[in-house]
């Protein structure tokens, strides 16, 4: 890229005892990673955690993990749970994202940590809030996305709900649980005292949606699924050649009446500013099939990223339908550092960055551990372990 990375270290020396896995815990310690807390990552020597042992090869690791250093660590083992216990003494937050009940069989759970280090931030990720009738049942995204509301308003009107394709019930669940991790770390300053955190992907999916409750409060019944614009014309128009992904969406806001009229003038079809049957936002709602048609005919004789530049240039906003493969060849994003690529042993991945720019400069992605790249490291630093020691707790399957 053109220009420097620079890691924003508003975190540094913010200790995180991790042992999540998958993807909403992870992304919330890979947050505070990208900020500059030292994350620890423990994981069973035996493969690692289940998200290096779910695929075949590392890229759903990689993309979770980076900025993270590794150890491994036999939790069944009576001196591998002494070892991470007496780590819990030395962090300021501890996260785990095990199934229900699994972090208490395992001899970890709130009440032995907290007692052991009175002010470390203790940051749980489950499917379910306590309390909640499916409070013991498993859940990855798509379940969270369908019992949190997300898939019931998505989808167009009277089709079959539709799941989003952001990972909003994984990756927006630890992010909600890294700003709450920040905050607790901020109190803590004044008062001394640890916090405990639980976030419910259940919960975050339905905060996320929670716009469908204005439509609820509107209309007394459920928030139907309509595209999210909630205007005519408003939605995904078609564009030549014709692939999969060639489509523009645009928008017309009851906000601003200029937009539909700025519309007609651009696409040639001036004769319909002021005509009844299309000049109200309710009279388009009514003939909302019509609206699109006329738009339509002009999208088809545009490439998605020409009738982008023509309707953005004329005041409607408007995006193209880009893809991934679409976005990974744009070179601005390399230059501006919000995409790069990490080397993971043998592997090299493109990947997002942190989005947000410290001082005008972009986060450095750093790879994603390899598994137990730095118990010696990591050991020695927070606990004081020479090699020697590491080493023989290795050849005792310790570590």
């Amino acid at each position: 890229m053109d220009g420097t990375t620079v890691p924003p270290n508003c975190l540094a020396g913010i200790k995180v005892l991790d042992l999540t896995q998958f993807e909403a815990g992870t992304t919330c310690t890979e947050a505070l990673a990208w900020m500059g807390a030292d994350v620890v990552k423990v994981e069973n020597p035996d493969g690692g955690e289940a998200g290096r042992r779910g695929v075949a090869d590392p890229y759903y690791f990689m993309i979770y993990n980076a900025n993270k250093r590794s150890i491994t660590v036999n939790l069944k083992s009576e001196r591998g749970l002494a070892l991470v216990k007496e780590m819990a003494k030395h962090a300021d937050v501890f996260t785990e994202n095990f199934g229900p009940g699994v972090i208490e069989r395992l001899g970890l759970g709130y009440d032995v940590i907290s007692a052991i280090n009175p002010r470390i931030i203790y940051a749980q990720v489950k499917g379910f809030g306590e309390g909640s009738p499916y409070e013991k049942g498993l859940c990855f995204d798509p379940i969270a996305q369908a019992c949190g509301g997300a898939m019931s308003i998505t989808g167009e009107p009277g089709g079959k709900p539709i799941k989003p394709g952001p990972t909003i019930g994984d990756t927006g669940t630890g992010m909600l649980l890294a700003f709450s991790i920040v905050s607790a770390l901020y109190q803590r300053a004044s008062t001394g005292k640890g916090r405990r955190l639980q976030a419910a992907m259940q919960d975050s999916v339905m905060h996320y949606s929670r716009g469908m409750f204005i439509r609820q409060a509107q209309s007394g019944e459920a928030a139907p699924r309509r595209p999210a614009g909630g205007n005519a014309p408003s939605g995904i128009f078609p564009c030549k050649p014709g692939g999969p992904n060639d489509y523009v969406y645009l928008l017309t806001s009851r906000a601003n009446p200029e937009h539909w009229p700025r519309l007609l003038k651009l696409i040639g079809r001036e004769e319909l500013i002021g005509d009844p049957r299309y000049d109200k936002a309710s009279a388009r709602v009514e003939r909302e099939a019509e609206v699109n048609e006329i738009i339509s005919q002009w999208t088809r004789q545009h490439t998605k990223e020409e009738a982008m530049a023509l309707i953005s240039g004329a005041g409607v906003p408007a995006g193209a339908v880009f893809d991934s493969m679409e976005l990974t060849n744009e070179p601005t994003f390399y230059e501006r550092g919000i995409l790069q690529t990490m080397q993971h042993g043998d592997w090299k991945m493109t990947m997002t960055t942190w989005p947000v720019r410290f001082d005008g400069a972009p986060t450095p992605v750093k790879p994603a551990p390899l598994l137990g790249e730095h118990t010696t490291e990591a050991l020695g630093e927070w606990l004081g372990l020479s090699a020697a020691e590491v080493e023989a707790l290795h050849e005792d399957g310790v570590v």
